[in-house]
């Protein structure tokens, strides 16, 4: 297990090479916390997506309980990139990964 700060390191390096590769969507997968509570990195690489996208660092990001067709958010990424409405984890409420639009 990633300490929080080699998993925002790690965040940080992967979300530069999606870009440079023309990535447009990525799905993080952060999981939820091995107490099935809440785990210290998903807060925290939530808490650093919010940041980059405050900053225009990245575009946006969906949390895994708002990947959903009936949030607006969501609904707007599928109506522009149809092909994520295949994804096995929309509708779940996979709290277990992140959306990141770059």
């Amino acid at each position: 297990m990633p300490s929080v700060e080699q998993a925002r390191s790690r965040l940080q390096t992967e979300l530069r090479r999606a870009q440079q590769n023309g990535v447009k969507v990525l799905k993080l997968i952060h999981g939820y916390g091995s107490s099935g509570v809440g785990g210290d990195l998903r807060i925290a690489l939530q808490s650093t997506l919010r940041q980059m996208a405050h900053r225009h660092e990245i575009h946006d990001c969906i949390y895994g309980e708002n990947w959903r067709t009936s949030n607006e958010r969501t609904w707007e990424l599928l109506k522009l990139m149809p092909e994520l409405k295949s994804d096995s984890d929309l509708g779940k409420g996979n709290k277990g990964m992140t959306i990141v639009v770059l």
